[in-house]
């Protein structure tokens, strides 16, 4: 199974999964930060990094992360470029799918959300900046 292989099956398993608090919005924010490269979108990468900040260091549901896309959106601005740390994690979409659906898996969404966030969190000031903006 390819890296897009384990990510579509984990898209489909959180489309699936029912859960209010929307875990799948984790899925599509770590995959998009893990994966960015010279050709990504800033707004892509700044929503992607939003979530993840969200997430991991103000445990805030994917419900809540999708919502503060939507304000961010709706405001046209120049979205700042962020550096691209050269490791962006040890987990990946595999290591998530690997694990059995339930609780184990969805822990593990948010344990593969901390392994991508890490490289980034040096950045935290200029995403932090961004957050008061909206």
């Amino acid at each position: 199974m390819t890296e897009k292989e384990a990510y579509d099956e984990l898209c489909a398993y959180t489309l699936s999964h029912g859960d209010p608090a929307f875990i799948h919005q984790y899925v599509v924010d770590a995959w998009c930060a893990q994966h960015a490269d010279a050709q990504t979108k800033p707004i892509a990468l700044t929503f992607a990094l939003v979530g993840l900040y969200l997430a991991v260091e103000k445990s805030v549901s994917g419900r809540e992360v999708q919502r503060t896309h939507m304000r961010l959106a709706k405001r046209k601005r120049d979205w700042p470029p962020f550096a691209l740390p050269e490791n962006r994690g040890a987990m990946t979409a595999h290591d998530v799918i690997a694990l059995p659906p339930g609780p184990q898996r969805d822990a593990a969404i948010g344990a593969w959300c901390a392994s991508v966030w890490a490289p980034f969190s040096a950045q935290r000031a200029q995403l932090e900046a961004v957050l008061r903006e909206q």
